[in-house]
């Protein structure tokens, strides 16, 4: 799919990967709705793209708010091309306190709501969107890509709910492609390593010099414009359904 004039929801696209993602999209031609709840943010980076951003206040996990940013790309833009998932959240919290006791079930709901629920509630809805588009060549009609985690395959310590949420992400890529291969709709996953997102800038020095000490090159953290070219790819190759890449230069998470 040529990327140029095409429309593109990016959720979590007014800061770290979303906001990448967005400017190296726009970049490339194409216009782009933001799903965030970061109002002074998300009004920010359209402002500064011009009128190939709108912004659109939205809660992923919310059917009616998502339903209603479609609504505001296809009147505005007229159709939803693409769609890509940045949207998270990744607090850590273990299942058992110091003194064995478990900790109550809302953390692992929350997490579970908007990083798994929130990624399925608008690629059910982008996919529903996408099939009226006019098909190319190959009888594509759209192209959806997730954000998985490294931690799908190796959750630390504490990362219980997160490793899970991620999981579930990288679980859903393979059926829901052969589902949608009816409506001419790819689905890829986005395997993210130790990426610099704004998470990153409030920890310590040496807790970050630890993080890179388990890539292993280039022996840096990735960076968000990094993420953003490789969803641009994926857009471009027809030939990459189904699946979910690792991108974390061949990092392996220790257990904490």
């Amino acid at each position: 799919m040529d990327i140029k004039g095409k429309t593109a929801l990016v959720t979590g696209g007014a800061s770290g990967l979303g906001r990448a993602t967005v400017e190296h999209f726009v970049s490339l031609g194409a216009n782009v709705v933001i799903l965030d709840l970061n109002d002074e943010a998300g009004a920010a980076v359209a402002a500064a793209q011009g009128g190939k951003v709108t912004y659109v206040n939205t809660n992923v996990t919310d059917e009616v708010a998502v339903a209603n940013a479609v609504a505001v790309a296809k009147d505005k833009y007229g159709s939803v091309d693409i769609a890509v998932n940045c949207a998270g959240i990744g607090t850590p919290q273990k299942v058992l306190d110091r003194d064995g006791n478990r900790y109550p079930m809302d953390h692992f709901k929350k997490v579970i709501s908007i990083n798994l629920i929130g990624s399925y509630n608008v690629l059910a809805q982008a996919a529903e969107a996408m099939q009226t588009n006019e098909p190319n060549e190959d009888g594509e009609r759209g192209v959806i890509i997730n954000t998985a985690s490294v931690a799908a395959f190796e959750g630390q310590i504490g990362q219980a709910a997160y490793a899970a949420s991620k999981g579930g992400i990288a679980a859903l890529t393979l059926p829901t492609a052969r589902e949608f291969s009816r409506q001419g709709v790819r689905v890829m996953t986005i395997a993210p390593g130790f990426i610099h997102t704004p998470l990153f800038d409030g920890l310590p020095e040496a807790a970050v010099d630890s993080l890179k000490q388990q890539v292993v090159f280039p022996k840096r953290l990735g960076k968000p414009h990094e993420y953003a070219k490789l969803a641009a790819h994926i857009i471009d190759n027809a030939y990459l359904n189904g699946e979910t890449i690792r991108m974390d230069a061949a990092a392996r998470m220790a257990p904490k």
